[in-house]
């Protein structure tokens, strides 16, 4: 479905724009009327803009528009209703989303149909378990799980983010003092010791062929912020990108069983919260495969999907998976057994988030003293050459 840039008036004259997807501009135009608005334009928007593009505090918005959902609805509160008043948590586009989410709605259409056009905003496994939620006639509690899914990921993200801040800036720091030192620092002493015509130490002379060819690159080191701009630009809007940088950190020691047990417990948590909101098996992993975000995750629950199509068992299928933790196998199968999977799921997940946060912090508590001997043997190896060039200078003035 296209989506479109509209520009309004409301009722009290304030101009509203925003971007809306609808069958066609018509459709568009009459649903903002519908809605009491002036219709001064309607353009096709051009793909990839709008609500695609990343925004700060969206997920935060989505999971406050969840949380007042999950308040209204057991109240007794009708759904057109409940969408209109949790509008008010929300701003900008997503405040217009779920404006379109409430017309749809009134116009008939299933809420988890509604929500399934707005994939920027909620994922196949929002919907899904709204979808869930509908078939059984208890959305309210679907709200509820949804709002402990998203808190729990927010707080998740946001103890991995602090446990990542300090060595990343000390690796900046680092990095930084490195470069200044190498390219201003330096380049004062090169006129001194190589004007004395004192022999200057190996490691000195080594040291200012470093420094000349740092110099002479000096263009390269200017486009760094450009190329990794580029480079986060292609790895977060583009399949390939988002597929070869889930196989480098795969691939890459201690970060690959960081990201087993990350991968693990994301998908026992989405699979567990849609099986305990009704959701049969194979639709349940359909939806968990569409929400876990990595593609090469992607593959193998599809993989896994496929053999238990055919009848297999979910041990069985997960024991043969090279991505997900042996462990996992072996808590599905004990779940299987005792009728009790959607329990051994999200407890899995539990098991596996708290690995994943301690693996960070360890991760993290390794990466600082690593980064600090790093840094700490170039400065001394400047240090030391250029001590010993100056002595080398004050010992031949002395014959």
């Amino acid at each position: 479905m296209p989506t479109f840039a509209y520009d309004a008036v409301d009722g009290t004259g304030r101009r509203q724009r925003g971007l809306l997807s609808a069958e066609s501009a018509g459709a568009l135009s009459k649903s903002l009327e519908d809605r009491g608005l002036l219709v001064l334009n309607v353009d096709e928007s051009a793909p990839g803009a709008g609500t695609k593009w990343w925004r700060p505090g969206r997920k935060r918005e989505v999971l406050e528009f969840t949380r007042a959902m999950s308040a209204l609805l057991p109240v007794g509160m009708p759904l057109s209703k409940a969408l209109d008043a949790a509008t008010g948590v929300t701003s900008g586009d997503v405040a217009e989303t779920i404006r379109d989410v409430r017309s749809r709605v009134e116009r008939g259409v299933p809420l988890a149909d509604a929500l399934g056009e707005h994939r920027s905003f909620f994922d196949p496994l929002y919907a899904g378990i709204v979808r869930a939620g509908e078939r059984s006639g208890d959305l309210d509690t679907a709200f509820t799980r949804l709002a402990e899914q998203l808190e729990r990921e927010e707080e998740l993200r946001a103890r991995i983010i602090s446990a990542s801040i300090y060595p990343l800036l000390l690796a900046a720091a680092g990095t930084l003092a490195v470069t200044v030192l190498m390219l201003f620092v330096l380049p004062r002493f090169v006129v001194l010791l190589e004007g004395s015509g004192a022999t200057l130490p190996a490691t000195t002379r080594a040291l200012l062929t470093v420094t000349a060819g740092m110099r002479k690159a000096w263009p390269v080191f200017a486009l760094l912020p450009f190329v990794g701009a580029a480079l986060f630009a292609w790895v977060r809007n583009t399949a390939e990108g988002r597929r070869a940088w889930a196989t480098v950190l795969l691939r890459t020691p201690l970060v690959r069983t960081l990201r087993q047990y990350a991968l693990s417990a994301r998908f026992a948590r989405l699979l567990g919260v849609l099986l305990a909101g009704g959701a049969p098996l194979l639709p349940a992993i359909d939806d968990t495969m569409e929400s876990v975000g990595d593609p090469v995750a992607k593959d193998e629950i599809a993989r896994i999907r496929a053999l238990v199509r055919e009848g297999s068992s979910m041990r069985a299928a997960l024991s043969t998976s090279t991505l997900f933790s042996p462990l996992l196998a072996q808590l599905v199968g004990v779940g299987e057994e005792a009728g009790q999977l959607r329990t051994f799921l999200i407890k899995s997940a539990d098991i596996f988030e708290e690995r994943t946060e301690r693996a960070t912090q360890r991760l993290a508590a390794l990466a600082e003293p690593a980064m600090i001997v790093v840094f700490g043997a170039i400065v001394a190896f400047v240090a030391l050459s250029l001590l010993q060039a100056i002595y080398g200078i004050n010992a031949s003035s002395f014959r």
